[in-house]
């Protein structure tokens, strides 16, 4: 998939999809992370929300690859995970949504 030519237009749909599903995703750790923080009542408790921000911005770091020749692969995973909505990506050339469709259904 290195080989795949992205035109300006698409350029503009992936850079806009990228930022939407990683804020989607960043707002649910938002959301969470207010609830342990409100539910904390121990030292203990610090350390467990320590320990759920370190592995959500290594799952993070690892997932939101801004590379044009894994785009397809973060999409798919991303619509796969429901943090990406087909509407994000309307505007892509027909042959990178069905990759993108075919690599969500796995």
């Amino acid at each position: 998939m290195n080989d795949i030519k992205w035109s300006e237009s698409e350029k503009k749909v992936a850079r806009q999809a990228f930022h939407a599903a990683l804020n989607r995703e960043c707002a649910a750790i938002m959301e969470r992370l207010k609830d342990l923080a409100a539910k904390a009542e121990s030292p203990k408790d610090i350390w467990a929300i320590q320990e759920y921000l370190t592995e959500r911005r290594r799952a993070i770091d690892e997932k939101y690859d801004y590379r044009y020749s894994q785009l397809i692969f973060v999409f798919g995973r991303l619509l796969r995970e429901k943090w990406l909505e087909e509407e994000d990506i309307a505007g892509l050339r027909e042959e990178k949504l069905r990759s993108i469709r075919s690599i969500a259904s796995l």
